[in-house]
């Protein structure tokens, strides 16, 4: 008989089988920033529909009044926050105004590609304090609730593949998706005291509501599939599975960690 093997059905009294991996949210608050399009719409979904309770935050109240009831009309109860992520002063005393929250999505970002010696100091400070600033910020407020709480909680920043390589006319694009990578991992070892998991998650080019029009253009397109091993662009769900996974107890040992789906891009 073989190494390893069970000699006789009385060996499989020690055996004890692992616990199934859990991917459900109940009981749990979440807060979602850029919550009104694209792929904070989608992560507000994904997590109201694996139970938790869902925290929209976005800085234009038409639009995210309306991303609110699309959830709503498919049966989700979700809250809102109107509030630009930047203005620290006014998002402090909103979340402190708050329940605690258990899971934290900083998707909120931007972008304005231009060559680096077209670049202007405005631009470069919209891009760094958008994509960078503001989720330091935000997260510290998040993350001192929850220690305050002693919940365990999970923060999960939507970096890209940009923030694990160069790309051409995206200079302060990746200075601040490369610093929200090193950001993740210092944050992930300062919170670990506190059972507080920090993740995030790169994507490629996805194709949502607001980057369809400049992903439509033949020439463009082609070549950034070209770039892609899996030959297509990313989806919105391609996202919301990584979102779901990193906020539940299925990614228990797992922070400091950045889930790159990009369809192999920073692969190659």
């Amino acid at each position: 008989m073989g190494q390893g093997m069970i000699k006789d059905e009385s060996d499989l009294s020690s055996i004890k089988l692992p616990s199934v991996s859990n991917f459900r949210l109940d009981g749990l608050r979440a807060l979602v920033t850029g919550a009104s399009r694209g792929l904070g719409l989608g992560a507000s979904l994904a997590l109201a529909h694996a139970g938790a309770r869902v925290c929209m935050l976005a800085r234009n109240r038409q639009n995210l009044e309306e991303a609110a009831r699309m959830l709503e009309g498919k049966g989700y109860k979700v809250e809102i926050l109107v509030a630009d992520v930047q203005d620290k002063k006014k998002i402090d005393e909103l979340l402190l105004a708050e329940e605690p929250f258990d899971i934290l999505v900083n998707n909120a970002g931007t972008n304005q590609p231009q060559a680096f010696l077209e670049v202007e100091e405005k631009v470069y400070d919209q891009i760094i304090n958008l994509n960078l600033r503001a989720t330091f910020f935000l997260s510290q407020t998040i993350a001192r609730r929850m220690q305050a709480e002693g919940r365990h909680g999970s923060i999960i920043n939507i970096t890209s593949q940009m923030g694990r390589v160069g790309g051409e006319q995206r200079t302060a694009y990746c200075a601040s998706k490369h610093g929200l990578e090193g950001l993740t991992k210092a944050m992930a070892l300062d919170l670990a005291i506190y059972g507080i998991r920090v993740n995030a998650i790169a994507p490629t080019f996805i194709e949502t509501d607001l980057t369809k029009s400049s992903l439509t253009e033949g020439s463009r397109r082609v070549a950034i599939i070209a770039r892609i091993p899996l030959g297509r662009l990313g989806k919105v769900e391609d996202i919301t599975g990584a979102v779901v996974f990193l906020a539940s107890s299925a990614s228990a040992l797992i922070t400091g960690e950045s889930i790159a789906v990009d369809g192999g891009w920073t692969a190659v």
